[in-house]
Order: C-alpha cells, then structure tokens, then sequence
C-alpha cells in the first residue's frame, strides 16, 4: 500500500467524469471507514512515535516520513470512539490537507474502490450535527462511513477566519452589501468558515451541501427566468461531495446557456498540485487552497472589484 498514489496520473482523470477513489480502512473492528485518495500520500506500517508533551489529545504523537516531522492524530480518538488501542494500529494514513501533512494512526488498511459520486450519499439528516461524517455508501453489503477529516483537523487546529482588517476595502464593502454568492461544501465546518468570510464582506450568502442541491438551486433560479450573472458574484465550491462533485457542477454549469456565465471559484483542500489543471479541464475562474480567509477575502473582493468597473 506504500504505492497508493503511484498511478495518480490515472487518478487525474476522473477529473469532470464525477467518480472518485476511496481508501477503505478500519480503526480497528468490522467497521468501515474511507477518505478520498486524492489526499492520501502514502501508506505506511506504524513506525516508532515520540510523544509531544502538552499536545492536543487527539494527537498520539509524532513522526518521521521520509525526512519530515509529521504529526500523528489517533482517528478514532477523534471522532469520539475512544482512544485507538496502541496493539491494534497497524498504519498511518500519510495525507495533505489544507496544505499542510499529517498522519492518521488506524487499524489495518483494506483496499482503493473507483465509485461514482451518485454513489455516494449524505450522511442521513436524523444524524445531527455532532458526526464526523462528510457521506457514506455501501460496499459488499457493507456501510462506509467517509470521514469528514475537516473537522477533525478544525477540533485539533481552530481555524482563524477573521478577515484581516487592512485587506477590507469600504468601498467594495458597500457594493457587496448588493451582492450574492453561492457557497456549496458538504462540509459544515468548511461552509461555515467560507460563510463567515463571506459575511465580513457584506455579501449575502446561500449555500449546498452537495453539488447536485447546488445544480437544482440554479436550474430552478433559471427557471424562474432569474439572470443568474446578475443574481450571482460567483459560485464558491468544494471538489469533493456527495452525488456531484465540484468539477461535474462546473462542468453541468458551463453546459447549460442560461448557466455559463457564472463566475466559479473551486475551494478545496485537496492538494494544490494538480489543481490547475483540473480547473483548466473543467472550466472554473479560479482555485484556492483551504483554508486562509484572507486569500479568500481578498479573490472574493477583485470579483466585487470587476463588477463594480462593468457596472454591475
């Protein structure tokens, strides 16, 4: 498994085809659990961990990978399970996320499947708000639960998101007080902290939890014979979600006429690496790592810029 992201070429072009690769892994007994490949760097058996005295209790320790200092966060601890037991674990899931590395100590690591977005489903809505859930789906008459590694990181390292106070510029604030945009992320976590920074600009937000409620929000505002590119600054949205992904919603955007126009920023956390060329396939205006409010402000602010200059 230390090879799982030797074929990430191949992995590249499920790139607007709406699939995606999950590595399927325990935190020890029968159950399921999978985060996207895409944010997997490698697989490794447990190595030797120092304790870091006075760290977050989530984290178990640290590491070296390949040269690195990688913290590592017992999954299970943190999603409320209990602390991972130490004779149990057998790997660490080495990933990046929000341009940062990490590890995850699990149970033993079962295998990479290729799905479809339509096969992947929301977490049901009698849940609550305290899972660490992004989806789930099934396999071999199994439950896999897709873990909204998100939120773990944001319990461990709150994220600032207050907008530094010498990139607001008034101006742009009054005229995004007129202003609308659409935030899709099927994370509550990163919706919120996107929605929090859309907020300190004054702009009036609507959300999705997925691409395809994203997708019918549009279609039924075109319907209703609404010009869009006059409703809409831009479309803020995640790569990963349930039904639909980001690059297929860009990709169904650009396809409808009454759609096209629409400015369209990807927001992810998956690696910047090979980001550019997926927004290029697909189509969007723009890409940005998560999470770093002011980079966010600041793309967000020269969109409000542009109309402003075209009269909007």
């Amino acid at each position: 498994m230390a090879g799982v992201l030797d074929t990430v070429n191949q992995r590249t072009q499920l790139v607007g085809q709406n699939r995606l690769e999950l590595l399927m892994f325990h935190l020890t007994g029968d159950q399921v659990f999978a985060i996207n490949v895409f944010k997997v760097q490698e697989v490794v058996a447990v190595p030797e961990l120092n304790e870091m005295p006075k760290s977050h209790p989530f984290i178990a320790g640290v590491t070296n990978v390949r040269g690195q200092t990688v913290p590592v966060i017992d999954l299970r601890h943190a999603i409320g399970m209990g602390p991972i037991d130490r004779g149990k674990a057998e790997n660490l899931i080495v990933t990046e996320y929000n341009q940062s590395i990490q590890a995850f100590l699990v149970g033993g690591v079962h295998r990479i499947v290729n799905l479809n977005w339509e096969e992947i489903l929301p977490p049901p809505a009698t849940a609550g708000k305290t899972h660490f859930l992004t989806a789930i789906t099934k396999l071999d008459d199994k439950i896999v639960e897709v873990v909204d590694v998100e939120k773990v990181l944001a319990l461990i390292v709150p994220p600032d998101t207050l907008v530094a106070g010498e990139l607001l510029d008034s101006e742009v604030l009054e005229a995004a007080k007129n202003m609308e945009v659409l935030v899709v992320d099927d994370s509550s976590t990163a919706l919120n902290q996107v929605i929090g920074t859309m907020e300190q600009l004054k702009l009036n937000v609507h959300s999705a939890r997925d691409g395809m409620q994203a997708l019918t929000m549009l279609q039924q505002w075109a319907d209703e014979d609404i010009d869009l590119n006059k409703k809409l600054a831009m479309v803020i949205t995640d790569a990963e979600m349930p039904e639909m992904d980001g690059y297929r919603l860009t990709a169904e955007i650009r396809k409808d006429p009454r759609l096209a126009g629409l400015y369209v920023v990807l927001h992810t956390s998956l690696s910047g690496r090979f980001n550019e060329s997926m927004v290029k396939k697909v189509g969007c205006d723009g890409f940005l790592s998560k999470f770093d409010q002011n980079a966010l402000a600041e793309m967000a602010q020269d969109r409000v810029r542009s109309l402003m200059d075209n009269g909007s």
